[in-house]
């Protein structure tokens, strides 16, 4: 666990992301440097595999292929020009998609050598064959969950979905770090849910303890209109906590003033 002052931001996004701002590099490590922050990862969205979703979500899910070593090379020059002011980690989120595991540890291979940190994060869950976003907007998710049963059962499957995550081969280069492990929640004031699977969530941190891997505690569900909390939270936060995993902040930063929200109330002390 974590305590005292927070000195790293772990999760932080980039003018290269095609849902976020077009703010600079520079802005998002000088204001990490004005808060007193001694590290940041960069962790711009992997390509997705093709065909996973439609060729226009693809393009706003994260990075184009044609776009990566660019991302690359200017963290690298961004490494140089904050060179002994701050540690600048090169990092991508990567979305564990299932059925998809070998093209996403193709991918790995392919950028893998470049990577000094990441996330490993479940955006994507499949449903009857298909493929669906679950946290791109409040009424895609009310449909994905009438089509699954209910709510609780899009929570099952969420879950279940991260739990083959973390125990999914896919190669040397995979995140050990989950990210945002609760943002099924995005929309919970939209549709509330007491989640109480205690068994499934209890398996989830037992396969990320047994791993010796980490979790993203995330702010930016604070930032979200219908979720007001961090990721995770609830009883997912309590069995963290019980198990005493290892927790990294992250802004989830898409805009520069986001870099090191809600840090300063230290939520895990």
């Amino acid at each position: 666990m974590l305590k005292g002052k927070i000195k790293r931001d772990g999760h932080i996004h980039s003018p290269y992301c095609p849902h976020g701002t077009k703010d600079k590099m520079e802005s998002y490590i000088e204001t990490a440097i004005a808060q007193g922050l001694e590290e940041i990862t960069f962790t711009e969205h992997m390509p997705l595999p093709d065909g996973v979703l439609t060729s226009r979500l693809q393009k706003e899910c994260g990075l184009v292929p044609q776009e990566v070593q660019s991302y690359f090379r200017e963290i690298d020059l961004m490494k140089e020009k904050y060179k002994g002011q701050i540690k600048i980690n090169k990092g991508l989120e990567v979305d564990y998609i299932e059925g998809y595991e070998e093209e996403t540890k193709s991918l790995l291979n392919l950028y893998g050598e470049e990577l000094e940190d990441g996330l490993l994060s479940v955006h994507i869950l499949k449903v009857e064959k298909q493929y669906y976003c679950i946290d791109m907007s409040q009424d895609d998710f009310g449909l994905l969950a009438e089509l699954i049963g209910g709510v609780e059962k899009l929570y099952d499957r969420y879950f279940e979905t991260l739990l083959k995550a973390i125990q999914a081969d896919l190669g040397v280069f995979k995140p050990k770090r989950i990210g945002h492990p609760t943002i099924v929640r995005i929309f919970n004031l939209k549709y509330p849910l007491d989640y109480k699977n205690r068994v499934l969530l209890e398996e989830v941190v037992k396969a990320i303890k047994d791993r010796n891997y980490q979790v993203d505690f995330n702010t930016a569900g604070l930032r979200k209109p219908f979720c007001n909390e961090p990721y995770p939270s609830g009883l997912f936060l309590e069995l963290s906590k019980k198990y005493e995993l290892q927790m990294v902040y992250g802004s989830d930063a898409h805009a520069a003033s986001d870099v090191g929200s809600a840090f300063e109330l230290n939520l895990l002390r």
